[in-house]
């Protein structure tokens, strides 16, 4: 028989409809809970009631359904915690997985094969405000994920999730269960975009499909829940044209209206037919199914959908990118560069160095806000200063900023405890600042890992077991060697790399830095084009360190002119203090150029 994945292959395939209201059309008491203190807890009824819940799996696959969820929404120790039953996440998450499987079993033919998708839902917790922690959070998932597991699910289907490090955590936990256990499952992610547009947390789909995109365990993306399929129309298309992974839609029957004090539904199965007529012909979804209100009747149209309309060929243009809480940029824009600001950073800024150490976090986030309006699409940011604890300021300013702050975050630091410290914080898809060989592979590794896990991009330097590279063939060679090791070692993709060439001073005098500035800009132009996937960046301001603000500002802007012509793609830079090549005098350009082409002795300089 084939597999799930096998079979998305070749048809759209059909979810079951609304657990939760279907169950309550049933006409449930306290004792088929299990008493008092567990009425309402729809999982538990895998163990108090199974012959209700096997009745709801056999209602839907009667209707056509293709794949059915277990009854484990809110199985995770997380949400069973209020019903005192923590303990059982595991035994009814397990129970559920059997249950349906069993179900599934019944109806399946080689013809119409049945499938069982593990229901993982949000719980009750968002981390990203600091209810739970991610370790917490990635053990409760673990543990539910392992029952839906040794119960025997096709697949996973971590849905109706509203906050962005939710599911970084559900998705740290499944990687885990599949290297524990051997074996991957596929997996779909689900958002629930609500009726203001934006997850609950404030993220629009953009920044959805960025953060969840890069992790290789998901197989599809999608959404469910909170609205009907007309409010999901815009979002849908979104995905069906970004995403390079198949997509799935799962809408209400209709936003609900309160009739006394009960939730009614009122999107008819025909116009639930309707609308996933053109989501599949029109927009390519490849999975459909049903939320809350829906019934027999609307999966049963959906099944006709399924059977009688092919999803149409999708083709997506996804761009590399990195996402805050809130929205996207692209690594690569037209006209480039990218613009890192460099400001929050305790070792390149005064003013930030000391706020840190009034431990003044307020007027933090305030700088980040000003290198938004000066223009910023990402920012760096290093807390690390000799004599503090650089795991607890990381801590203290990447909570604050997760929230805070609407572009996505570069993090910056040596330390591979304060680089996970601050993933397991963020909500959005970051950058990793940064790797480099300069002690062989061992603590690189160790960073590739987490990026890894937390779906991050990572900054590569141009340093190895014999240090800097000034040479041209020396930054390229290493660049092609940490290239090839990141994808063949860590499965990491070109696109996720961005190579930092070096800059060095150019104003210092000494005679071995005199090619520097030349041997960087080619070496861009190199890396451009052997590895045309991989970004490019440069830390801007290090070529014109010790020089006087003025002459700093221009020596930078030349330089970036240079640089971008040779292909650079981002630059980590005082937004603000950038001049556009005709703001700079003739005479001024003429000796920039010459400095970083080496084009003249260094006596001449004063002449």
């Amino acid at each position: 028989m084939k597999t799930f994945l096998e079979q998305l292959k070749e048809k759209v395939l059909v979810f079951d409809g609304a657990t939760g209201s279907t169950l309550q059309t049933y006409g449930l008491t306290a004792d088929d809970f299990g008493g008092k203190e567990l009425e309402g807890c729809n999982e538990y009824l895998v163990k108090s009631k199974p012959e209700v819940v096997t009745k709801l799996h056999s209602y839907f696959l009667e209707a056509g359904a293709d794949v059915i969820e277990t009854n484990s929404f809110g199985s995770a120790s997380i949400v069973l915690t209020e019903y005192n039953i923590a303990n059982l996440d595991y035994e009814l998450s397990k129970r559920a997985a059997e249950l349906a499987k069993a179900v599934a079993k019944e109806f399946s033919t080689d013809m119409k094969p049945r499938f069982v998708a593990g229901s993982i839902g949000p719980t009750t917790k968002l981390p990203s405000l600091g209810h739970i922690t991610f370790d917490d959070m990635e053990e409760s998932y673990y543990r539910q994920m392992s029952g839906l597991f040794d119960g025997g699910v096709d697949l996973f289907c971590i849905e109706t999730c509203q906050d962005l490090l939710q599911i970084k955590c559900a998705l740290s936990a499944a990687d885990r269960i599949f290297r524990d256990k051997k074996r991957k499952l596929p997996v779909i992610v689900s958002v629930t975009v609500e009726t203001m547009g934006t997850m609950l947390m404030g993220t629009d789909i953009s920044a959805a499909l960025t953060v969840i995109e890069p992790y290789d365990i998901v197989d599809i993306i999608g959404m469910n829940c909170a609205t009907g399929p007309k409010e999901m129309e815009e979002n849908i298309r979104y995905l069906c044209h970004n995403s390079p992974k198949n997509v799935f839609c799962m809408p209400n029957a209709g936003i609900p209206e309160n009739i006394s004090g009960k939730a009614h539904y009122h999107l008819s199965p025909d116009e639930m037919e309707k609308w996933a007529t053109l989501f599949v012909k029109d927009f390519g979804v490849k999975v459909v199914g049903g939320c809350c209100g829906t019934n027999a009747e609307h999966i049963k149209k959906l099944s006709e959908v399924s059977e009688r309309i092919s999803p149409a060929e999708r083709k997506w243009n996804y761009a590399s990118s990195v996402a805050s809480l809130y929205g996207t940029a692209t690594m690569t824009i037209d006209p480039a560069p990218v613009l890192v600001g460099e400001r929050c950073n305790a070792n390149g800024s005064r003013q930030f160095k000391n706020l840190l150490e009034k431990e003044d976090y307020d007027a933090m986030v305030n700088m980040a806000k000003e290198q938004v309006k000066e223009g910023a699409h990402i920012l760096d940011i290093c807390v690390a200063y000799v004599g503090r604890d650089e795991v607890r300021d990381m801590t203290e300013v990447i909570k604050r900023f997760n929230t805070a702050v609407t572009l996505p975050l570069m993090i910056d630091s040596t330390e591979v405890n304060v680089i996970e410290t601050a993933l397991k914080l963020y909500a959005g898809r970051a950058i990793i600042n940064s790797i480099n060989f300069e002690e062989g592979t061992v603590k690189a590794d160790k960073i590739l890992t987490l990026a890894k896990r937390f779906g991050a991009a990572v900054v590569a330097l141009s340093i190895d077991e014999e240090g800097q590279a000034y040479e041209f063939d020396k930054k390229v060679a290493i660049a092609k060697r940490i290239r090839d090791h990141a994808v063949k070692v860590h499965n990491f993709r070109e696109e996720d790399l961005i190579f930092d060439t070096l800059t060095f001073p150019l104003g210092s005098g000494q005679e071995d830095l005199r090619k520097s500035g030349m041997n960087t800009i080619n070496a861009i132009r190199e890396i451009k084009k052997i590895m045309p996937k991989c970004k490019t960046i440069l830390g801007l301001s290090n070529c014109s360190f010790g020089l006087s603000p003025h002459i700093r500002h221009v020596l930078n802007s030349v330089f970036l002119h240079y640089a971008i012509e040779a292909g650079l793609d981002m630059v980590i830079v005082h937004a603000g203090k950038i001049m556009p090549l005709y703001k700079i005098d003739e005479k001024g350009r003429e000796l920039c150029t010459d400095l970083i082409f080496d084009n003249r002795l260094y006596e001449e300089a004063g002449k």
